[in-house]
């Protein structure tokens, strides 16, 4: 899924923060399992997390 839209993502939160933690805590373990399995990302964590939610939530 390339770029889901923001909006479409935000209407499946109650607000704002809720999306941004929520995606600030998916990058973080990305960016954590990448490190312990010595792999390199080409794409930045923070898109990979928004795409994984996009997914998760359906869009």
């Amino acid at each position: 899924m390339l770029n889901p839209a923001i909006g479409k993502l935000i209407n499946n939160y109650e607000n704002r923060y809720q999306l941004v933690h929520d995606v600030a805590n998916k990058a973080r373990e990305i960016a954590q399992n990448a490190e312990d399995n010595r792999e390199i990302l080409v794409e930045k964590t923070v898109s990979l997390a928004i795409n994984e939610l996009a997914e998760q939530k359906g869009l």
